[in-house]
């Protein structure tokens, strides 16, 4: 029998929202939680399409069908999850967005999730999003996180000015980076002191049951 998460990539490349709805449910349902779904059978579908379409198996117009099948699931799971647990309101903002650029925001979206099962007010920006946008969003909404994501390396060039602007807000927002390449690069140098870098949702939810005091989480 393939793994869950082969079977997941199947129905996401083919488009059937319902069976694939059906599959994350019956996980759910097995009592498996947010964290696991996310990491072990969202992620890992998703990236093994990006495999599959490394190696010219599937087309650009498959993966672009499959993404916007793993939105549907992804917003409906969200969905029952938060009328099913009634978190209380945390009084706590974080805003999430992908660099300028950057379209790959399914990883950001489901960090999003987290902080919004965590009981915290979220926005999610979504990707490319200019720095001139953010800023103007920041400064109106004043959120004490803002989460930025990129997986392409050389969209980090870019970085170090999305950070020095943000933290540099009257409000000093905390600036977490996240993606899978911060575990495999080292961004020292595009980064300050303040700023958090995290390299999967698991640190993602570690560092959320630990604020406002923190956690360690940076990859140098």
């Amino acid at each position: 029998m393939p793994e869950k998460y082969i079977e997941l990539s199947s129905l996401l490349l083919s488009g059937s929202q319902e069976e694939a709805w059906k599959l994350l449910s019956e996980i759910k349902n097995s009592g498996q939680d947010s964290l696991y779904i996310y990491e072990e059978l969202v992620a890992k579908a998703m990236a093994h399409i990006g495999y599959l379409w490394e190696k010219n198996e599937v087309t650009v117009a498959d993966e672009h069908l499959a993404t916007s099948t793993c939105e549907f699931i992804l917003a409906r799971y969200q969905w029952e999850k938060l009328r099913e647990q009634e978190v209380p309101p945390k009084n706590q903002k974080a805003m999430f967005l992908c660099l300028q650029h950057e379209q790959h925001h399914l990883g950001l979206k489901m960090a999003c999730n987290l902080f919004e099962e965590s009981g915290w007010e979220t926005r999610f920006m979504g990707p490319n999003l200019p720095l001139e946008y953010a800023t103007t969003a920041a400064k109106e909404w004043k959120p004490d996180v803002i989460s930025l994501s990129f997986s392409i390396i050389y969209h980090a060039e870019q970085l170090r000015e999305y950070i020095e602007e943000l933290e540099s807000l009257p409000n000093s927002p905390i600036v977490i980076v996240g993606g899978r390449l911060i575990s495999q690069y080292s961004f020292a140098s595009h980064t300050s002191e303040r700023t958090v870098l995290i390299s999967s949702l698991a640190e993602t939810q570690n560092w959320i049951n630990h604020y406002p005091q923190g956690v360690e989480t940076s990859v140098s």
